[in-house]
């Protein structure tokens, strides 16, 4: 068997190389950065509240009354993000709910989570509110597009549409205009009543 008739391999379907594409599709078609980093903000302002840290065996609880305020903006906050992921048409709302949201999150809630949530969600709103969608990329119009003879191809296409038929014409024939002597018309033209000729009665006659 020859290299020539031999069958092809079958390509193996790469499931990573698949994922990583629509990934890459899913990310440059909304506003992901922004939206990721709303998420990563809200995750301390609600951690922090509801923590107990253990420190020499003694337990600390960090809620306070405004546990209930963390609990609604740390909440916001991810709801935002996915909305800018999934809805990227509401982005400008979502990106300036999450900026107001995160300035409320500092006396409301530690400080906005001591300070670890207060540059993500800044930016985040930020990235959310200057993101926008890349244009499509412009199709190359037939009157733009070079022929092959380095002309347009609009050129070509007039060459190619059919020309309107002509339309026939009758032939004009021309009749030959046949012009016969005064003379001989007259000495053809028979007498009518056996009357003399018309140069003889045109002749004036003498008088006895």
């Amino acid at each position: 068997m020859s290299s020539a008739t031999a069958e092809a391999r079958p390509e193996h379907r790469n499931l990573v190389g698949a994922f990583w594409r629509g990934f890459r599709d899913f990310r440059r078609s909304r506003p992901f950065w922004g939206g990721l980093l709303a998420m990563i903000a809200g995750v301390p302002i609600l951690y922090f509240p509801y923590a107990h840290l253990s420190l020499g065996g003694v337990t600390i609880a960090m809620s306070t009354t405004a546990g209930a305020g963390s609990l609604i903006i740390g909440v916001l906050l991810i709801i935002l993000g996915l909305t800018a992921w999934f809805q990227p048409a509401v982005r400008i709302f979502a990106g300036v709910a999450t900026t107001l949201l995160t300035l409320v999150s500092i006396p409301v809630s530690n400080l906005a989570g001591f300070g670890m949530a207060l540059l993500p969600g800044l930016i985040g709103g930020g990235l959310m509110m200057a993101w926008a969608k890349l244009p499509e990329p412009a199709v190359a119009t037939a009157a733009e597009a070079p022929g092959a003879d380095g002309g347009t191809t609009a050129e070509s296409v007039a060459t190619e549409q059919p020309a309107a038929a002509p339309v026939a014409e009758e032939p004009v024939t021309e009749q030959p205009v046949t012009e016969e002597p005064v003379a001989e018309a007259a000495a053809e033209r028979p007498a009518a009543g056996g009357s003399v000729p018309a140069q003889q009665a045109a002749e004036p006659k003498e008088v006895r």
